[in-house]
């Protein structure tokens, strides 16, 4: 039977040490934020650190902006990191485009051990030899360049050949231990030599990451499920380098859980909304709903508990705990959540908050003082309203403009009498000189509940419809003491006006 490799590490508390390594490619989606979130969690939890690695090999796709984007993203949510990319850090540069050096040398070491040999076959020759020796060619490369001859080297040279690379697999089981999944072996010859350096000299990713990990003393790898399969490669090669005495142990390895699409059994896709992060904040999500949701994505701090705090997240955390069944993105449940957080907020921390999308709605640019305090007196009424801070400018519109915009579903939902409803609504503020919510409400309480004997449900339909122009909206009151007394009652003119005319 099998066993784990030896020098497997034991590193735990403050030696842990995890990294985060995405490619700057594209726009940031939520799994690998769940990525992120998962290491910077277990290396708190621990003590110990998170390095953050660019993996920016390929020009083609790479680009600067896609980096600033990452930075962006990490920021906004409060993930930190002790080393890496903007942070500095022992193992510096933290981008593998800065490396070549580095690689050149640790790829001078495995030659020097044996672990890599020149390998000169190509596509076609390996095609043929695996159709003559009666061997499937889905089964690829077949080790054949292992034994070659300093002769038989030297004649493919002279044949303008470059070689590349491959690492020598050992012929023997794989196996390591999963710390979400468990024991998983790759059984002996399960996968052949595999290229580590291009004929052209550049190292492929295959090579270079599990390098910058055994370099960085890396202690626990956690990434995605769908990198599993390449594991086997990693151990191998892990092997080389102990042997090479470019490090001295293997890391844990753990596979977090696919995030699947809110439909099917597919992976959340780069191009589903629920993937793009910076979506999720435009519309209004604040850092703590977003990341206490997506750390539920795999993981939960209790069979009856949603809603947790990021310090609270972290003092429960391990990656031990967490689910190896695929999760599922459920748009409404991760904006519950986040109308939790914001109901959690200190009342001053929302009204900051909302400021940048009440701009952002064009309901002012640069907001004047007055419009300020107008935004802080109003968060109260809206805070335990909304899920979404994208929310909050249609909810607050009305207190930024003189020019009320009636919805249609608002006027349609009027009673036949409403033009009666808001003349009473006028004579009963008209002799108010307090414009507090409770001489308001005890006045039209009076006009339209008492006198009309309307009921409340129908009495102040009309009026907020005059006041905010919508059918649901912050509490009427508070908000007609928000606009004044001579706004109020010209609002509700102008929509008796506007009924009768």
């Amino acid at each position: 039977m099998a066993t784990p490799h030896p020098l497997t590490t034991t590193a735990s508390g403050a030696d842990v040490r995890v990294r985060f390594c995405p490619s700057p490619t594209g726009l940031p989606h939520v799994g690998m934020v769940r990525t992120a979130l998962y290491n910077w969690a277990y290396a708190r939890h621990n003590g110990g650190k998170l390095v953050f690695r660019i993996e920016d090999t390929d020009a083609a796709r790479d680009s600067e902006e896609s980096f600033r984007q990452l930075v962006d993203a990490l920021t906004w949510l409060k993930i930190d990191w002790d080393e890496g990319v903007e942070v500095g850090g022992p193992h510096e540069p933290y981008r593998q485009s800065q490396r070549h050096d580095i690689y050149r040398g640790v790829i001078d070491k495995l030659i020097a051990s044996g672990a890599l040999y020149e390998s000169y076959s190509n596509a076609e020759e390996i095609d043929a030899r695996n159709e003559a020796n009666g061997r499937a060619k889905q089964l690829g490369y077949d080790n054949y360049d292992r034994t070659l001859t300093e002769e038989q080297k030297a004649a493919f040279r002279a044949e303008g050949r470059q070689p590349a690379l491959r690492l020598q697999v050992p012929d023997e089981d794989l196996t390591y231990v999963d710390l979400i999944r468990g024991e998983v072996t790759f059984p002996a010859g399960s996968f052949p030599d595999f290229v580590v350096v291009r004929p052209n000299g550049i190292p492929l990713y295959t090579f270079v990451n599990p390098v910058d990990d055994a370099l960085m003393g890396i202690t626990h790898v956690l990434r995605g499920e769908d990198l599993m399969p390449s594991t086997a490669r990693q151990l191998a090669l892990y092997a080389a380098l102990i042997d090479a005495g470019v490090t001295t142990f293997v890391p844990r390895f753990a596979h977090m859980p696919l995030v699947l699409g809110e439909t099917g059994n597919k992976k959340l896709s780069k191009r589903d909304p629920q993937a793009d992060l910076f979506l999720h904040r435009e519309r209004g999500f604040i850092h703590e709903g977003l990341l206490n949701y997506l750390a539920l994505l795999g993981w939960s701090i209790g069979h009856d508990r949603d809603v947790f705090s990021l310090d609270e997240f972290i003092a429960a955390f391990d990656i031990e705990n967490v689910n190896p069944n695929p999760a599922r993105f459920d748009q409404k449940k991760a904006e519950s959540i986040n109308g939790d957080h914001i109901r959690l907020l200190d009342v001053k921390d929302f009204a900051e908050r909302t400021i940048p999308y009440l701009a952002a709605a064009g309901l002012f640019d640069e907001p004047t003082h007055e419009q300020l305090v107008l935004a802080f007196r109003a968060a109260p009424l809206v805070q335990e309203r909304v899920q979404l801070l994208g929310e909050v400018p249609g909810m607050l519109g009305f207190l930024f403009t003189d020019d009320i915009a009636y919805e249609a579903d608002a006027l349609k939902g009027l009673p036949a009498n409403a033009g009666e409803v808001l003349d009473a609504c006028v004579a009963a503020l008209e002799p108010v000189t307090e414009f507090t919510p409770e001489n308001i409400q005890d006045a039209l309480a009076t006009a339209l509940v008492e006198n009309l004997e309307l009921k409340p449900r129908v009495a102040y339909g009309p009026p907020r419809v005059a006041i905010t122009g919508r059918r649901v909206s912050p509490p009427l009151f508070e908000s007609m003491e928000l606009i004044g007394k001579d706004e109020t009652l010209r609002r509700l003119r102008l929509l008796s006006e506007t009924l009768a005319g």
